[in-house]
């Protein structure tokens, strides 16, 4: 019996369901340029932060709110969430999503700057939620901040992990490509890490953080 791949993977994203304040933040994605994430993806940031139990969450890339209502639908009430984004017009439109969604202006921090200078700011070991999903040359550098941002049992997401499938083929030598080889390689071998990489969307990695 021969299984059709592609079917079954545009079945799970359909599966995901959608309200229209994440059809408002997709339609600001778009009028952006941004790169939402795909409801599937969604999907699965909803669930991880639900099932994290996370007190605090941070994401690197904010686009225009999507993932952040993804994952702040996940996370308990109390739960602060912080997003971090180089450009003011994303931020803007996330805060604007966030807004739309009733959500308390206390919980969300949003910040301005480029990451890499941003994440070495942030508290060693004071989150149990790290999402990354910005420009693909640094994923390493983002990751291996993320880490150290991490608590015992924390989880590292990081989104667009196979590279519309070129990572997983040889013969594709882009540079990006190969970073994210380089970043594949690292974390599976990080003990303090255990890691997965699910084929969701354009593929997200998964890293529990060990105690």
């Amino acid at each position: 019996m021969t299984s059709d791949k592609s079917t079954s993977w545009s079945y799970t994203e359909a599966f995901a369901s959608e309200d229209i304040v994440m059809d408002r933040a997709r339609e600001r994605s778009y009028d952006l340029g941004v790169t939402a994430v795909s409801p599937g993806v969604g999907a699965v940031l909803t669930v991880l932060a639900a099932s994290s139990k996370a007190h605090a969450a941070v994401e690197v890339g904010s686009g225009a709110g999507v993932s952040g209502l993804c994952i702040l639908r996940g996370l308990a009430s109390h739960a602060v969430f912080t997003t971090i984004d180089r450009d003011v017009e994303h931020l803007k439109a996330a805060r604007e999503a966030f807004a739309e969604a009733g959500l308390l202006t206390s919980r969300v921090r949003t910040i301005p700057g480029r990451a890499a200078a941003v994440l070495p700011r942030l508290t060693d070991g004071a989150y149990d939620l790290v999402f990354i999903d910005a420009d693909k040359p640094n994923a390493l550098l983002y990751a291996e901040q993320g880490i150290r941002l991490l608590r015992p049992g924390g989880l590292l997401i990081v989104n667009d992990a196979l590279d519309r499938d070129r990572v997983s083929n040889p013969a594709h030598r882009e540079p990006t490509t190969v970073r994210l080889r380089e970043l594949h390689r690292a974390l599976r071998a990080d003990e303090r890490l255990t890691t997965a990489i699910l084929p969701t969307g354009d593929g997200l990695i998964v890293a529990a953080r060990g105690a």
